[in-house]
């Protein structure tokens, strides 16, 4: 039996992880979500997602921070940012170090699956 893909989703607003986690999961997606980066850093490599959607502005470990500690460390989990405050220098840093979506909350549902489907066609 094929393995669903596994999908963490890394944001500090809980009621955006609870959405998110229901969504992904109406649509037959693994999900898991985790209130800040350190928790998430904290199950790796026990727990290996094929597509990460971070939140950018975050306390302490921002999602860009979060995006070059997995790079240090050599994970190549592909990286979909979500925020609700983007900026162009923003966005321009997260797709240069390899992100493959940067959205602005709030977001269509539909926007969001495209870039889950481009990231995990880019892990076949």
């Amino acid at each position: 039996m094929k393995k669903q893909p596994f999908i963490i989703i890394v944001d500090d607003d809980e009621s955006v992880r609870r959405s998110l986690c229901r969504l992904l999961r109406s649509l037959n997606f693994e999900a898991d979500a985790f209130s800040n980066a350190n928790e998430f850093l904290e199950i790796l490599p026990d727990i290996m997602p094929d597509c990460l959607i971070l939140d950018v502005r975050m306390p302490k470990v921002n999602g860009l921070n979060l995006q070059k500690e997995l790079a240090n460390r050599n994970y190549k989990i592909p990286i979909i940012f979500i925020t609700a405050y983007e900026d162009e220098q923003t966005s321009v840093q997260a797709m240069k170090a390899g992100a493959v979506a940067f959205i602005q909350k709030p977001f269509n549902e539909q926007v969001l699956l495209e870039a889950i489907h481009s990231a995990l066609g880019q892990q076949a």
